[in-house]
């Protein structure tokens, strides 16, 4: 199951569609809001996607996580739009027979998702935003924002 909404996620019903009593493990990813960044406090986000294509990127992750550790029991959910501090903008379930291949290929997910999904983040501060790329690019923005 790979989404893209403009609404709340539901952690508990996206952990729900990978359970079966053939797997031993499920390993749930959320990624949540934070109220702070680099000591700068958080007052909200905002995602956007290119969604045709973040669709597509998504599902050659689960393509890619079957093909590493042959894992079918794949659900990822993305949030766009803006949210809150504490609001859960990712999830990601993993199910398999055994721990290890769960918890490797939800890491793996994570990390792709933030190499190839053309989602974008933009955090909202007290004195200005700043949109978030990598992790290079976030400091070189946060320079920016604070000389001007």
């Amino acid at each position: 199951m790979i989404e893209i909404l403009h609404t709340a996620l539901d952690p508990e019903a996206i952990t729900a569609r990978v359970r079966s009593d053939s797997n031993g493990a499920v390993v749930t990813f959320l990624g949540t809001t934070r109220d702070s960044t680099d000591g700068r406090r958080v007052l909200h986000l905002e995602y956007e996607a290119y969604q045709p294509m973040a669709d597509q990127k998504l599902a050659e992750i689960a393509d890619e996580m079957r093909d590493r550790w042959g894992i079918e029991d794949i659900a990822i959910a993305h949030r766009l739009g803006k949210l809150e501090i504490g609001d859960i903008s990712l999830v990601v379930a993993v199910a398999s027979p055994h721990r290890a291949d769960a918890f490797a290929a939800c890491q793996y997910s994570v990390d792709r998702i933030k190499q190839i999904v053309p989602i974008w983040k933009k955090e909202f501060f007290g004195d200005g935003e700043v949109w978030v790329g990598s992790e290079s690019d976030h400091h070189l923005a946060q320079a920016t924002t604070a000389d001007s």
